[in-house]
């Protein structure tokens, strides 16, 4: 399969790229992760870069790793649309004091506009 993974600076965001590698482990799939520009986030884009690489190397999985600019949401379903991934797998979503979802903004633009089947990792 082939997988793009979308990353904010946040600690979600390293959840998201460990469960992927995991599973990128196990069955093989093509990744590609895509390092978000999200200036309100705790990590910088370039250290969300460098963290990316370096996990990566320590996996020992080989992927391609782009930054992509301007508005997070929709930089990423342009560039999904680009490319033919199978699936998309993003972060996000909390749960509200009922215990129901709740998304942010990008999640849901993500959700509601991207090309292909796409994975919410909470």
């Amino acid at each position: 399969m082939n997988v793009l993974v979308g990353l904010g600076g946040s600690d979600e965001s390293i959840k998201t790229l460990r469960r992927t590698i995991e599973r990128t482990q196990e069955v093989g799939d093509d990744l590609t992760v895509a390092v978000l520009d999200k200036p309100d986030s705790p990590r910088s884009q370039d250290e969300m870069y460098d963290d990316t690489a370096k996990l990566l190397d320590d996996a020992g999985v080989d992927s391609e790793i782009v930054r992509l600019e301007g508005d997070p949401g929709s930089s990423l379903v342009d560039y999904a649309e680009q490319g033919e991934y199978d699936q998309l797998v993003i972060g996000g979503g909390t749960l509200s004091p009922m215990g129901k979802i709740q998304l942010g903004p990008i999640t849901e633009f993500v959700l509601l506009n991207a090309p292909t089947t796409v994975k919410l990792v909470r």
